[in-house]
This record gives C-alpha cells, structure tokens and sequence, in this order.
C-alpha cells in the first residue's frame, strides 16, 4: 500500500463539491483523514474565492491509473475543461505526493506537485500528515508550513454540507 496525498479545492459551490468527493474518496479507498476546508482568493484569475482541504488514504492503485481515475470523479462532478486553465472549477483534485515517488511527466503529471509552494495546498496537508516527508526536500510537511511566509496568519475555516 502507498500512502496518497491529495490536494482538494472548488469554488462553485464548493462546500456541495468537496463534501461529494470526500464521499467518493471514503467508498473507493475507505479510512481517509481529511483536514479542515479553507477558503482563499482565487490565484492566477479573478473569480469567487476557493475551499480546498486535503485527504490522505492508502492505495495500491497506481499512480498513472489514481490519476486518471480522480480526472474521471473531476468530471463526473462538472468539472469543465474547455475554459483556461486558471479559472472557476467545481472540482479540482490533485494527487501531491505518492508514497516518496518524484515525477516529472509525462504531460500535466508532476509528483510532488509546484502548487506546494502555495498556502491552500500546504497548510491543509501539513494538518492531516505533519510528519510526512517530501521526497525532494527531505523536510517534514510541517516544517514546510512553519517555514513558509504565510505560517500564522488567520485561515477561515468554512464546514462542508451535503
């Protein structure tokens, strides 16, 4: 089994969204731990703010197939793709670590993924896996999130519904 970390976000109705993908996540692999969901402004566009949490599960799919089956859950839940790439999303769901596997390709698959740099895709994962260590920086997630520039400041935590 490799332990999977997954970085979540929406924001069209994202508390519906993340909620139903958790739901699929816990069907599909079972025991997950989810961290809590943030809202934060959209990057890289203007657009309504994100929700995004993270989950860890373990799995013994892999990863090329992980991955294609979590695009198949994006578009199942209205995922659009025909628009820019930094635009609205009912569903964004990205695999940030597998196990200690460093990718770089084909196409879009990049493991650990660069959106690490940013807070919504850090702090949720140094929440559920603190002592997770990344495989590049050979640093434990939550020594990232103490060295990174926006540890300390105030998150607004939103609950997910139905």
């Amino acid at each position: 089994m490799t332990t999977v970390l997954l970085s979540l976000g929406s924001n069209l109705r994202p508390q519906h969204y993340l909620h139903l993908a958790v739901e699929v996540l816990r069907e599909r692999f079972g025991q997950l731990r989810v961290s809590p969901a943030y809202r934060t402004a959209a990057v890289g566009f203007d657009g309504p703010d994100f929700l995004n949490n993270a989950v860890m599960l373990d799995t013994a799919m892999p990863l090329a197939e992980l991955d294609h089956w979590l695009h198949q859950v994006e578009d199942a839940h209205g995922r659009d793709r025909s628009g820019p790439r930094f635009s609205d999303r009912t569903l964004d769901i990205d695999v940030v670590y597998y196990g200690d596997l460093v990718v770089e390709g084909p196409g879009h698959l990049r493991i650990p993924r660069p959106e690490l740099k940013h807070a919504f895709v850090l702090k949720p994962l140094a929440d559920i896996a603190p002592d997770f260590v990344d495989p590049v920086q050979q640093r434990t997630l939550a020594q990232m999130w103490r060295a990174h520039p926006q540890y300390g400041d105030a998150f607004d935590t939103v609950e997910l519904q139905e």
